[in-house]
């Protein structure tokens, strides 16, 4: 499945977290010796009131039950917005081999951005990146959600 087809459904599953006014962010995972998608979330944190309830580790945690394995070898995990210390960390303890995303955070990126856990050679384990996948349409996305906010005084 091609980087853009995963970013799309990626972004389908951020729309979906704007239903529950959560950040916008969606994840999903490929699992290549199947040719299926094998999981896809969204933020949840204000639905499940979890601080880690990311799109990539509810993903990480759904893909892991389907495979009935911790480490979800031969997958891809695209997600919307460049992933924070925990999920990169996550994506890393996973064995994910690649990583697909749409915009880069500057507040909070830990795989090219402020950090680069995903590729640091300290760690066990190093993940291949392909970034800036619809980072337009990824991006305009959470700008919107946080103007919205914003505008009507919400944090």
């Amino acid at each position: 499945m091609s980087p853009d087809a995963l970013i799309d459904l990626a972004l389908a599953q951020a729309r979906l977290a704007l239903a529950h006014d959560e950040v916008p962010i969606g994840a999903v995972i490929y699992h290549a010796p199947t040719d299926r998608v094998i999981a896809a979330a969204h933020n949840r944190r204000i639905l499940d009131k979890d601080p880690t309830a990311h799109a990539e580790v509810l993903a990480i945690r759904q893909a892991a039950m389907v495979l009935g394995d911790w480490r979800l070898e031969e997958t891809i995990l695209a997600v919307t917005l460049e992933p924070c210390p925990m999920c990169a960390g996550a994506i890393v303890n996973a064995r994910i081999p690649q990583l697909v995303y749409g915009c880069p955070d500057p507040k909070a990126g830990a795989v090219g951005t402020l950090f680069q856990l995903c590729s640091d050679p300290r760690l066990n384990h190093r993940v291949q990146v392909t970034d800036g996948i619809r980072a337009a349409e990824c991006a305009a996305l959470l700008t919107n959600f946080f103007t919205a906010k914003r505008a009507m005084g919400k944090k």
